[in-house]
């Protein structure tokens, strides 16, 4: 049964503010100096002491989670003026006044109108007075007093974490650390055990343990193997009231994880594998893949092959596929099978990372046996060399032997083989080869200087299967013979001053020579040996492969001779020796005291002009418009329509051909035989001219045959040529012309061609009867002997 204790709290009336220290005489206020009291009841345990200097209000306890139907009863005010006629009026404020807790204004009972948990506020602060209801003025000063919840076991304790997840080493020993849980509890540490927690496992056993007070789970069970099982789900209970009966409790669950360690050597699943491959397998080719298994996993699992022992530790390798720990057998050199069949090895697998405290286990490593048999195939002809490298003299005859190839067919069946040269490589043929022996010779004339190495391909084919056919480059160099004579470097021409000294160097000369003789080039230069006694020059041998040229007497004139041109002797040194003979134009011209040259007679080539930039444009101008002028011209002609030579019938006239070349005049028999310019084999073919359409057939007049003349006969042949060349000429012989004199002249032949053969003079004084046509013929013929005569 609740029991209430009463304090008696005495104030005295003064003012508010005042001092509880100072002495109860010396208080002056506006209230009575009559001593006054406060009276307050409640279920506080702790009365009220009255000090000398002040008063203290005890706190009051209320508890938590009340469950009745009725407000909780915290405590009564009362004051001594209360004379219990309603006069006073006591009113609370602070924490919750008027909502949690409430006070009867007539009595001054204080009430708590809900559940108080500790857990939202452990304590309230509040503040309670008496005024008068008629004046509302205080009657006491206002007093501070504190209600503190009573705290009672209505939290359970909760974990941080509502799952934990947490790992250990597989065959840890026991009492390894796993992990740490931690559960609170919200109700008051300071007040009794209601805060108290205990930890204890309800499901894990016998693999793990737990701390009671701290909450560390640790292994219990030695040698706990991943393999055999790797999760494990453990529950820890949180209790608090100390563990006892009637606590309050909360659970988590635990998920644990054995990490793997190596404990566990690579196994061969069985002890021999069989393989097979092609003898054509190139290096590289895998064979077969062998997978030793392990146990663990990630690092641990990770596998290194090698072959130990076996006949083809030199033949095979093996390598390790990091992504399936898988063993990979590959050729490592080119396989035989006429040479061996079948090959055996030792693989070994083995972890790279091994942990010393498991070594007792056992070795981690483990054998295979791996049989590999190489199968025939029909394989192409194999050269006895991987490379040819032959030499020939590069005045070696036509189909001289250069050397020989060699290939056979591999194979049990050894097929006869066929050679040829790959044209591809030999583009010019100037290289064949013997189909059956494979000898190498030439089918062409060689030249070092024009190629010094010949590099051809060579394939040998299986007759039996031209599939099968291998390929071998082939080298030949070309050895160097003496067969080119040395030559002047460039082409000299150089000057010698008119002043010039006797013995003075004027110019320096070098060879150069296509050939490349084993102890290199050993020049000698002469003077040629029309000119080695009548030059004006010498020629110094610097034994270097230069010469100098030298003058031989002192001061030239270039009025006298201008230009000097000396013959130079190159020999080589070699065998056969081979010369040649180069000219050096020397040019005489004036110089100054410094021996520089200021003119000769190639001044305009050697020597600027001295024009001005504005005078050369205008010269190159001038130069461009001529050329621009005569190609105008020259297309004007070209476009130009040519005149039939015979405009009508009525019109008979010679064919004149100008050939602008004067000659001496008809008194002039030693110049050209014009009679040459008959053709007697068109006069007896009775060829027809072509340039017109003759009216009717008749016989040309026939001359007699001239003598040859040479001359004649070439001038003839270089017109006839151009004609033939030139696009624009007529499509007939110009050369038939002269063979022709016209169609029904009555006057006969009017040309001078036939004057040459007569020994007199002709009476042309006729033309004057003929008409006007002939008037101009008449004059010009006609005066003739009074010209002679005047």
């Amino acid at each position: 049964m609740r029991t209430y204790h009463y304090f008696l709290l005495l104030f005295l009336v003064g003012q508010p503010y005042q001092s509880f220290s100072s002495p109860f005489s010396k208080r002056t206020s506006g209230f009575p100096e009559k001593k006054k009291a406060l009276e307050l009841s409640g279920n506080s345990k702790n009365e009220l002491n009255r000090a000398k200097r002040s008063w203290m209000w005890n706190q009051f306890f209320l508890l938590e989670e009340y469950t009745g139907s009725d407000y909780q009863y915290v405590g009564k005010l009362h004051s001594d003026q209360d004379r219990g006629d309603g006069s006073l009026k006591y009113i609370l404020s602070g924490d919750g006044a008027g909502d949690l807790f409430i006070i009867n204004e007539n009595t001054g009972d204080i009430q708590a109108t809900k559940r108080l948990d500790r857990e939202e506020k452990p304590v309230y602060i509040l503040r309670a007075q008496a005024i008068n209801r008629r004046t509302g003025r205080p009657v006491e000063p206002e007093s501070e007093f504190i209600i503190k919840i009573h705290d009672i076991n209505d939290n359970e304790p909760m974990f941080t974490k509502d799952v934990y997840t947490a790992t250990v080493p597989e065959m840890s020993d026991v009492g390894t650390f796993v992990v740490q849980v931690t559960a609170t509890d919200a109700d008051d540490p300071t007040y009794g055990n209601s805060a108290k927690v205990v930890y204890s496992i309800l499901q894990g056993q016998p693999y793990f343990s737990v701390e009671s007070e701290t909450g560390i789970i640790k292994t219990a069970l030695l040698n706990m193997d991943r393999e055999n099982r790797e999760q494990y789900q453990v529950v820890i209970q949180a209790k608090d009231m100390g563990g006892q009966m009637g606590g309050l409790s909360g659970t988590t669950t635990v998920n644990i994880t054995l990490t793997d360690v190596n404990d566990n050597p690579p196994r061969f699943p069985q002890s021999t594998y069989q393989f097979k491959t092609p003898e054509s397998a190139p290096p590289g080719t895998p064979i077969g893949r062998i997978k030793a298994i392990d146990a663990d996993v990630g690092e641990n699992a990770e596998i290194e092959y090698s072959i130990t022992e076996g006949e083809g530790l030199d033949m095979f390798d093996v390598i390790t596929d990091q992504e399936t720990q898988e063993g990979i057998i590959t050729v490592k050199k080119v396989l035989d099978f006429e040479k061996k069949k079948l090959y055996t090895l030792k693989v070994e697998a083995s972890n790279p990372r091994v942990e010393p405290r498991f070594l007792h286990l056992g070795p981690f490593k483990d054998t295979a046996t791996v049989r590999i048999m190489v199968e025939d195939v029909d394989e192409p002809p194999v050269f006895s060399k991987l490379s040819y490298v032959l030499q020939i003299r590069e005045d070696a005859q036509i189909n001289t032997t250069i050397g020989s190839v060699s290939a056979q067919d591999p194979d049990a069946a050894k097929n006869p083989v066929k050679y040829s040269v790959d044209r591809h490589t030999d583009m010019d043929r100037i290289f064949n080869i013997d189909s059956g022996n494979g000898s190498i010779f030439t089918s062409k004339l060689l030249d070092r200087e024009t190629l010094l190495w010949h590099n051809i391909t060579v394939i040998a084919t299986e007759i039996n299967n031209p599939k099968q056919s291998s390929r071998v480059p082939l080298f030949i160099k070309v050895l160097d013979v003496n067969d080119n004579a040395p030559e002047f470097a460039e082409f000299y021409e150089t000057f010698v001053c008119e002043k010039a000294k006797a013995d003075q160097l004027i110019q320096t000369l070098s060879a150069v020579d296509k050939d490349d003789p084993y102890s290199g080039h050993q020049f000698s230069f002469s003077l040629a040996p029309e000119a080695a006694g009548s030059s004006n020059f010498t020629i110094h041998d610097n034994k270097d492969n230069t010469a100098g040229i030298l003058t031989r007497r002192n001061g030239y004139n270039r009025h006298e001779m201008s230009t000097y041109l000396l013959p130079v002797v190159i020999s080589d040194n070699d065998y056969p020796i081979q010369s040649s003979t180069g000219t050096v134009t020397i040019r005489v011209c004036a110089c100054d005291h410094h021996g520089n040259m200021q003119s000769c007679n190639a001044e305009a080539l050697i020597h600027p002009t001295g024009l001005s930039t504005g005078a050369l444009i205008a010269i190159l101008l001038c130069i461009i418009i001529l050329l621009v002028t005569v190609v105008l011209f020259a297309a004007l002609r070209r476009q130009r329509k040519k005149e039939p030579l015979i405009i009508s019938k009525e019109d008979i006239r010679d064919n004149i051909v100008s050939y602008n070349d004067e000659g001496g005049g008809e008194e002039d028999t030693q110049a050209f035989d014009i009679g040459t310019l008959r053709n007697p084999e068109a006069i007896e073919d009775n060829k027809l001219r072509r340039d017109i359409v003759p009216e009717a057939l008749f016989l040309p007049r026939r001359t007699p045959t001239v003598r040859d003349n040479t001359d004649v006969r070439d001038f003839i042949n270089q017109r006839l040529k151009e004609n033939d060349t030139d696009p624009t000429a007529p499509p007939y012989d110009s050369l038939a012309t002269y063979a022709y004199e016209g169609n029904g002249s009555v006057a006969e032949s009017l040309s001078s061609l036939e004057s040459v053969t007569t020994d007199g003079d002709q009476d042309y004084d006729y033309l004057s009867d003929w008409g006007p046509r002939f008037k101009k013929l008449a004059d010009m013929y006609g005066g003739t002997d009074s010209d002679k005569d005047s």
